[in-house]
């Protein structure tokens, strides 16, 4: 077992910059299918087309990171994302912390313990370009190194966590997940939002990313997002006032990604 993670530790991929591509493009597809799919074939087809998105990006945001990471600590990274991701969803729905009381539906499978296997990799999805935002505006800082790092995690959290402005609504709209008590951000209780901000810090304190992530495509994928995001939530959807809080928010961040970050993006 350690000979095999040692090759894993050194093995990189021959020609990493041209695993990408075809799946960037295919999840472009399936963001752009989702509305079509749900008008075409009722919202049944709803779980399915969402499940084919988050497996696109799942897959693009890792194609990126093996061009800068060994196979072995992309497995690492995404093995610990994913299990504290599943942990924090089944601690969630069963106690009520993180997050407050919430239950999922049938409608997301398979399920382990409760909780859709969709919902680590969404986790998963997304936290990569949170990084790449976060050492963006971080990395200028005039700081120690621990106080550069502790930025680093807090902007980490507090970009993921703006993704959740728009995906809540709209996911408790779709009837994905049930809240015990109606709250106050378009129904969604605010400690969901406390939830996501401990549990996104948490997974970057532990798998202590370093600053060779490839920044470039990472933020691009953290733009493609916000405008998908943006455009379905508020058009497609119909939930124009999440769609326009979660808009400001997570274009916010990606501007100043991009102001802080425009001769450092790699």
């Amino acid at each position: 077992m350690s000979a095999l993670a040692a090759r894993l530790r050194n093995l990189r991929l021959e020609s990493p910059d041209r695993l990408p591509f075809g799946l960037l493009v295919g999840w472009l597809l399936a963001m752009i299918s989702l509305p079509i799919a749900r008008w075409t074939f009722g919202d049944a087809a709803t779980p399915i087309a969402l499940s084919v998105g988050v497996l696109f990006q799942v897959a693009v945001g890792t194609a990126f990171l093996l061009q800068r990471w060994s196979v072995w600590r992309v497995l690492r990274t995404a093995l610990t994302v994913a299990l504290i991701g599943w942990l924090v969803e089944w601690l969630g729905h069963t106690t009520g912390f993180p997050f407050g009381f919430y239950s999922y539906t049938e409608r997301l499978q398979p399920q382990l313990g409760g909780v859709p296997l969709l919902i680590p990799l969404a986790w998963l999805m997304m936290l990569p370009p949170a990084w790449a935002v976060a050492f963006s505006i971080t990395q200028p800082l005039a700081a120690k190194p621990l106080v550069r790092r502790l930025a680093f995690i807090a902007v980490s959290a507090l970009a993921f966590t703006a993704w959740d402005l728009f995906l809540d609504p709209l996911l408790v709209a779709w009837d994905f997940w049930r809240w015990q008590a109606v709250g106050a951000y378009f129904g969604i209780p605010l400690s969901n939002y406390g939830g996501w901000l401990f549990a996104s810090a948490l997974m970057t304190a532990v798998t202590l990313p370093r600053a060779d992530l490839p920044r470039r495509p990472l933020l691009f994928l953290y733009g493609a997002t916000w405008f998908f995001m943006t455009g379905g939530v508020t058009l497609f959807w119909g939930l124009v006032g999440a769609g326009m809080v979660g808009s400001a928010v997570m274009g916010g961040f990606l501007v100043a990604a991009l102001w802080f970050g425009r001769e450092r993006a790699a």
